[in-house]
């Protein structure tokens, strides 16, 4: 009977030891979780805090006022409604050099091999409008390459500067893609497409482009063209030393550049900044893509991505 007892006290500890170690091991489980809430939350409020000095800073700096200097807005790399170079971004920013009571001329420091005629037409128009409006001199100089849709935005400047190797010009309009129509068929494979419309399966590289969508395509092509060549007319005007290659969609060095008219002198961002401006310091406007808004891009949602970049990469361009 004593043995009995004994026993079942033995057995009543051990369940009871079992018992409290699951209890203690829960216990660190739910520490250990209520700890790493607790660390994602203090890492989220500190990124959070962060973005928003970020965003601060950059209106503080963008805002402080300045003494007498020559106001610089960057347009680096393809012109598109997407990224640094688009209208969306540099229209601002010279709109803010400009109210500037200090800025006594705005350079555009150019170095892109072209892009959009849409985001170019929105600078090039925004340039003659904000020259009536402020009274001041806007000057572009170019670095490396004012390209195509780059030159359409260089055309509304007073003057060009360029250094003597730059790469100016490419004044024409080009409409890429590919045909796999004949791959198909030595593949085997059939392509299914469905429209509404005669026309709605047009730039569509796996189908047969018609003689009639070919003339359409080039008349649209000329239009913008057209349309380049008279804002490059109008901009450089009896400067423009005309050949029957300023339009043809060649480029030349900036030494070329000045003795067709092109460009207007060579020069850099400091030379034109003390010679011509006649004031050295320079103060950067430029509206770039910031931090905060990066990241905010990259947690927005992108439906359609795939097919909207197709659909862009087919339209005309001005590189």
């Amino acid at each position: 009977m004593e043995n009995e007892v004994t026993a079942k006290s033995g057995q009543s500890s051990w369940e009871r030891e079992a018992i409290e170690k699951l209890l203690l091991a829960d216990m660190r489980e739910r520490r250990a979780a209520r700890r790493w809430r607790m660390f994602k939350s203090l890492v989220w409020m500190l990124l959070f805090a962060a973005l928003i000095w970020v965003l601060a800073s950059d209106r503080l700096s963008s805002s402080a006022p300045s003494g007498p200097h020559t106001a610089l807005v960057s347009i680096e790399g393809e012109i598109s409604d997407k990224g640094d170079a688009s209208a969306e971004y540099v229209l601002p920013a010279m709109r803010s050099a400009l109210e500037d009571p200090g800025s006594k001329a705005l350079v555009l420091l150019i170095n892109s091999p072209g892009g959009s005629p849409v985001q170019a037409g929105l600078i090039n128009d925004e340039i003659t409008r904000l020259r009536k409006l402020h009274g001041k001199p806007i000057y572009a100089v170019v670095e490396e390459t004012c390209a195509s849709a780059a030159y359409y935005i260089a055309a509304a400047a007073d003057r060009i500067y360029v250094d003597k190797a730059s790469i100016v010009g490419s004044i024409g309009v080009l409409m890429d893609g590919f045909g796999f129509v004949g791959t198909m068929e030595k593949l085997g494979v059939e392509r299914r497409l469905l429209t509404a419309g005669a026309n709605k399966g047009f730039l569509d590289p796996f189908s047969p482009q018609s003689e009639e969508q070919k003339k359409y395509a080039q008349v649209m092509l000329d239009r913008i063209h057209q349309q380049f060549i008279t804002v490059v007319k109008k901009g450089r005007g009896d400067r423009l030393k005309e050949t029957p290659e300023t339009f043809s969609g060649l480029f030349w060095t900036g030494e070329q550049a000045v003795e067709m008219g092109l460009a207007d002198d060579l020069g850099s961002l400091d030379s034109v900044a003390r010679d011509v401006v006649k004031v050295e310091k320079l103060v950067d406007y430029s509206n770039k893509e910031n931090i905060a808004e990066r990241l905010a891009k990259r947690f927005g949602a992108a439906a359609g991505q795939g097919a909207a970049s197709a659909l862009r990469a087919s339209l005309p361009n001005l590189r």
